[in-house]
């Protein structure tokens, strides 16, 4: 089993910045693909970026530019660097850890960028 503990959430003005930290633990050598999603209020859950055991990254349209995506392996982390905020990036950001034997969550963490 994988485990995944997302922290770095905050409110944030319009503009701004904020760097999501998720730690994984447990057997991680199974893992092929870590990622970030988010859930807004009454929204459905979105995938916003991924990154594969071989670095390959993938975005959502909506943050290609402004957020990164990088892992550091030695600390069994995964980041998101998010930059250039909007009100639309508010919502609950949540880590997500994929192996062959499933995926994984995190409890997630609030994201609130205002106006």
């Amino acid at each position: 089993h994988v485990q995944v503990v997302e922290s770095g959430g905050g409110s944030v003005q319009a503009g701004g910045s904020l760097r999501l930290s998720c730690v994984a633990s447990g057997t991680i050598f199974s893992i092929n693909v870590m990622g970030w999603y988010r859930q807004a209020p009454g929204k459905q859950r979105e995938l916003v970026a991924t990154i594969t055991r071989g670095g390959n990254t993938k975005y959502a349209d909506s943050v290609k530019g402004r957020f990164t995506i990088f892992r550091d392996n030695a600390k069994n982390t995964v980041y998101l660097q998010m930059n250039s905020l909007k009100p639309e990036d508010t919502a609950v950001y949540y880590c997500n850890a994929k192996t062959v034997m499933g995926a994984y969550w995190g409890q997630g963490t609030q994201v609130t960028v205002s106006s």
